[in-house]
């Protein structure tokens, strides 16, 4: 192979790449739209099977627009359930609470004087 064969191979290559990346970027948006009934998403993926190029081409022209607000939207969504996961895991308490919640353990004898100090300390700080 010379030069231009090679570079003329990486340039297919490239594109077939980004082809098979937009295909898979219409399926997924296809099937997470809640706007279109079940059987349109079947016809879509029937389509896209079939006649791929052409399918994705009208995909992209009919409903192209809004497919990167609901990709935002997936996005945001995600975002929002991630940040509420970690509030929850987290456990925000306040220095208050962290230290009622060590008063009850030394009350109940789970920890001893010491480790209640460090704890009071380390909620105080």
């Amino acid at each position: 192979m010379n030069f231009f064969e090679t570079l003329w191979s990486i340039i297919i290559f490239c594109l077939f790449l980004s082809y098979l990346i937009l295909l898979f970027q219409i399926l997924v948006d296809i099937l997470r739209d809640a706007s279109i009934s079940g059987w349109l998403k079947a016809v879509w993926v029937f389509f896209l099977l079939v006649a791929p190029v052409i399918t994705a081409l009208v995909y992209i022209i009919v409903r192209g627009g809004s497919m990167s607000e609901r990709h935002v939207r997936a996005a945001s969504t995600a975002q929002q359930e991630t940040e509420q996961y970690l509030r929850r895991v987290a456990g925000t308490q306040s220095p208050a609470d962290q230290i009622a919640s060590a008063k009850a353990l030394l009350e109940a004898g789970t920890i001893t004087d010491a480790e209640y100090g460090q704890l009071k300390a380390k909620a105080l700080a």
